[in-house]
């Protein structure tokens, strides 16, 4: 790997590969030389933790690791008929979903989840909405064998295809220093996913800023509501906004199609009907909500925590109805619009890939 970084160069603030016109995210910080390329670090946010510190050390990121991951994200060469890409639920201008009920895959297949958002899983343990990845590594790779999603039959008939194209052999070779292996794949769209991150919202500035003007009056009720009345911390706590744990709220039991949801994961029964409680960053730009899709508002799903749910015998017993008036249902939204951030919009679509 010796020699390798001297292909990189800085211009205007963007590393590009010498030769491909390849661009780094905007906004990324640069070390020492560290193997596999060169070090990058995650830019620190208002309102979030350091990312650096949830950075895996058995898969440190690199700019040219993070920039092979934001091409395999994009590159629709990556399912068996060339149609799909990470990037076709999971789009920037939607918040990293594709703002449908449930997503569409190969051959216009529809799976029975909504997409969840690619928002600052650097901080997500379990992945999905079930927690059946316990890395984002694993998570990377998964979609590729969903039969409704990428399609492909195995990992192996996966990377077999990306081994006749001598561009991605290349590129493996020099962030890897091998040949192109599943394993690899997924810890380049790691990291590539570990660079979008949303901080630095309103409500970051004004609960950590002490910008009393980052608020809206309506937005500042709705906070202190957040945290009391409307009793959201018991699962959307911490900095992300997620207990990053799983709780079943009702969702399928009104319509008789229940997804047992985390007991496929781990057979408990306590975990039949339970889902992972999603981050709210950027809650606004990412309708339609719940694990299937089927609130189009943030009002409507406001107005089904005040119901308290639907019941069922295994209903976690922190839902109960909240008895908010409309004002204080209309405070409770202007607090969530308030949660959308900045760290993710340098992300855009490569204007070529390998070839």
């Amino acid at each position: 790997m010796k020699g390798s970084n001297r292909r990189w160069r800085l211009i205007g603030g963007i590393a590009l590969l010498a030769g491909t016109g390849m661009a780094l995210p905007l906004g990324a910080v640069f070390g020492e030389n560290a193997p596999g390329g060169t070090a990058y670090r995650l830019p620190q946010l208002q309102g979030l933790e350091d990312p650096n510190t949830f950075v895996p050390a058995d898969n440190p990121l690199t700019a040219q690791k993070v920039e092979l991951g934001r091409l395999l994200f994009f590159d629709r060469r990556l399912s068996r008929n060339n149609t799909i890409a990470c990037a076709s639920c999971h789009l920037p201008e939607k918040g990293f979903t594709d703002g449908k009920r449930v997503s569409t895959g190969i051959n216009n297949l529809k799976g029975d989840r909504s997409a969840p958002a690619s928002i600052n899983r650097v901080y997500s343990k379990g992945q999905f909405w079930d927690g059946r990845a316990d890395t984002l590594e694993d998570q990377s790779i998964g979609p590729f064998v969903n039969p409704v999603e990428h399609g492909f039959v195995n990992h192996e008939e996966m990377v077999a295809k990306m081994k006749k194209i001598p561009g991605y052999r290349k590129l493996f070779m020099q962030v890897f220093g091998r040949e192109i292996v599943i394993e690899d794949v997924g810890r380049a769209i790691a990291s590539f996913q570990r660079t979008i991150l949303s901080g630095n919202s309103p409500v970051d500035k004004f609960d950590t800023g002490g910008d009393e003007k980052a608020l809206s009056e309506s937005a500042r009720r709705g906070l202190e509501l957040f945290r009391g009345k409307a009793r959201c911390t018991r699962c959307h706590s911490g900095f992300n906004f997620t207990d990053e744990k799983f709780h079943n709220l009702g969702i399928g039991w009104d319509n008789n199609k229940v997804d047992l949801g985390r007991y496929m994961v781990t057979k408990n029964a306590e975990d039949i009907g339970a889902f992972k409680t999603p981050t709210l960053r950027e809650i606004a730009r990412t309708a339609p909500y719940m694990h299937d899709g089927r609130f189009k508002t943030l009002e409507e799903v406001v107005e089904f925590y005040n119901q308290g749910g639907i019941k069922n015998p295994h209903q976690d017993n922190t839902i109960i109805p909240l008895e908010l008036t409309e004002q204080e249902k209309q405070d409770v939204v202007a607090l969530l619009r308030s949660l959308n951030g900045e760290g993710w919009q340098h992300v855009t679509a490569p204007k070529s890939f390998p070839k």
